[in-house]
């Protein structure tokens, strides 16, 4: 049990568009959303997501940081359960352009048309302090 490494599990995200992010509201209810990873997953303990600062996740995580993502990876060949990864951490707002840049693909202008001058634009960026997968027979924590 618990064979992956943190090398392994980045391979494996490349082929996992979206996440769902969980948020504490208000009122301490749960938020969950999909974010899109874009296909930029060099995953080392962070994850990146774009938003607008309008959105109700940016108010969640101004009031409590603390925050949960879930990922499915598709299933294997001839029946091979999917890969399933739980990510435990704590999310900071980055209003930074430059961290726009370093982060920025063509294809989120579908959402952010002015690309990183996007009026109010903003990224998450969730650090994460606990990391548990499942496949199959073998799962585990994987150390960051």
């Amino acid at each position: 049990m618990g064979t992956m490494t943190l090398k392994d599990l980045a391979a494996a995200m490349r082929d996992i568009d979206f996440a769902m992010l969980t948020t504490r509201t208000e009122g301490g209810a749960f938020a969950s959303r999909p974010m899109s990873n874009n296909g930029e997953v060099e995953f080392d303990g962070d994850s990146w997501f774009f938003t607008y600062e309008q959105a109700r996740t940016v108010s969640d995580i101004q009031a409590e940081p603390a925050v949960s993502m879930a990922m499915q990876g598709k299933a294997g060949l001839m029946g091979a359960p999917p890969l399933f990864i739980s990510i435990a951490g704590r999310a900071e707002l980055i209003r930074d352009k430059a961290e726009f840049k370093r982060h920025w693909m063509d294809e989120l202008k579908r959402w952010f048309p002015e690309g990183v001058d996007t009026p109010g634009m903003v990224m998450i960026k969730v650090h994460a302090e606990r990391v548990h997968y499942w496949k199959g027979e073998d799962g585990g924590d994987i150390a960051l």
